[in-house]
């Protein structure tokens, strides 16, 4: 059977086929470094996570990019407010390249916490730059685009097709009348590709002045610049449909006359405890504060993944400690395969197997329908807990399950811990409780249990064993 999408632009879901056999180009809006990346912003990267994983799985060759934003993204989404980049940079005294290194660093500490596969490529939008102009200028030669004041803004009024993805056609937002009228644009609509200004800090040459990129060029440019002028699959969160992913396709296809994207995937906004997250609700969560709470990661990305992408997800603590729960009976029943001593294969085993393997596929087949997949795995360890199974019946079961923890990567063991990095591990354990630091030095006591390793504190000192 083929895979289908719900792709956003059809509003339909449709049989996935790339533009080219066994290849998928995919794109997915990346973190703006100004802050940590919260759980709402994991949901995303856990779900293009999911989807390159499964492509994998079932023999496409993927070419995943992921950009990152570290300049151009202002307050409001739009073309209003401050740059994100100086406003992180003044609430935290340093200047806005020392702000993108930091976050970027620690987001991508966070995803390999996640087990997120990395991207090929993580392009920079400040690396980027000459592209963009490059892109403006051929938007300006094709009379899609125009200068004003030493800025560049596109004119949605040439681009008949803006609106499709999002309905926010140009007739329904002129009719809605809130947009702030800038002197400037021919539009009130136009939304901004170039802005020249001398005052900000981060800031390039170009013909029109010095300045910097519009939010919306970036994207564009950088999934053109290494991948192609039409994506397969274009993600992001449902924030990103408009403006952004909107301006994407009109400044693309503006460009190169061709569709930009095959497929657009979005998904849903993330509530916590039912309500919008919110540092003033007390319910903002970023994934460091969860794991130095006692969380631990793979019940955090069980908890995003195991909701459709497309359904509403209502992340709970509560819920983490569930999700935990259910990795890890997953992980016993992989365990309890090892005592397997039938001494003949069961054939009940093989159809029970070849049953849920068909509709663990059938479930992620029909756009990544993760929920139903995860309940035809627990559904097989509750009846293969009856069974009496062989050592030959259970490599079968843990080479399937293997092959299916490659699409949600939960179960995989950790690597083998040294005795060097023990005794650094517990060094820094003692530090932490010198320093009455207690909670690290708890952390460090569950990590090191979680691996095998068992801790003793003596009077002669620590003492520790491998369980």
């Amino acid at each position: 059977m083929p895979i289908r999408f719900y792709n956003t632009l059809t509003k339909a879901k449709q049989d996935f086929v790339p533009v080219l056999p066994g290849q998928v180009c995919m794109y997915h809006c990346g973190p703006t470094v100004y802050s940590f990346a919260h759980i709402g912003n994991f949901r995303a990267y856990i779900f293009a996570d999911l989807l390159r994983r499964y492509l994998e799985y079932r023999g496409f060759q993927v070419h995943q990019v992921m950009n990152i934003t570290d300049v151009g993204h202002l307050t409001d989404d739009s073309d209003e407010g401050e740059d994100k980049m100086l406003v992180a940079a003044g609430r935290e005294g340093k200047d806005p390249w020392e702000i993108a290194r930091f976050y970027s660093q620690a987001f991508f500490v966070d995803i390999e916490k996640l087990r997120i596969r990395k991207a090929m490529v993580y392009p920079r939008a400040t690396e980027h730059v000459p592209q963009m102009v490059r892109l403006v200028e051929r938007l300006i030669d094709r009379g899609l685009a125009y200068v004003s004041n030493r800025c560049v803004y596109f004119d949605v009024t040439r681009f008949p097709a803006y609106g499709r993805l999002s309905g926010n056609t140009l007739e329904s937002l002129q009719a809605g009348a809130r947009i702030e009228v800038n002197p400037d644009k021919r539009n009130p609509c136009d939304f901004t590709l170039w802005v020249t200004d001398d005052h900000h800090i981060m800031k390039w040459e170009s013909p029109w002045g010095m300045g910097y990129p519009g939010w919306h060029i970036e994207c564009s440019a950088m999934s053109m610049t290494h991948l192609s002028e039409t994506l397969d699959i274009h993600t992001g969160g449902e924030d990103n449909i408009f403006p952004h992913h909107e301006c994407e396709i009109a400044q693309s296809e503006g460009a190169t006359g061709k569709p930009f994207v095959g497929c657009w995937m979005h998904t849903r906004h993330l509530l916590v405890d039912g309500r919008k997250m919110s540092k003033s609700l007390g319910n903002f969560h970023i994934l460091r504060d969860l794991l130095e709470r006692g969380y631990e990661a793979d019940a955090v990305r069980y908890s995003l993944l195991s909701t459709n992408y497309r359904q509403p997800l209502n992340f709970t603590l509560e819920g983490v400690q569930a999700s935990k729960q259910a990795v890890s009976r997953l992980r016993d029943f992989l365990r309890r395969l090892e005592e397997a001593s039938a001494t003949r294969d069961n054939p009940e085993a093989a159809a029970l197997l070849a049953r849920t393997v068909a509709g663990f596929e059938a479930a992620m087949d029909d756009d990544l329908n993760v929920s139903s997949a995860l309940a035809a795995l627990f559904e097989f360890v509750r009846d293969a807990n009856r069974l009496s199974l062989s050592r030959e019946d259970a490599a079968l079961i843990r080479a399937a399950f293997g092959r299916f923890d490659q699409v949600l990567g939960v179960l995989e063991c950790r690597p083998a811990i040294l005795d060097e990095e023990i005794e650094r591990l517990i060094q820094e354990r003692q530090a932490a409780r010198q320093a009455k630091n207690f909670a690290r030095a708890d952390a460090i006591r569950k990590d090191l249990k979680d691996r095998g390793i068992f801790l003793e504190d003596t009077p002669q000192g620590v003492r520790w064993k491998r369980g």
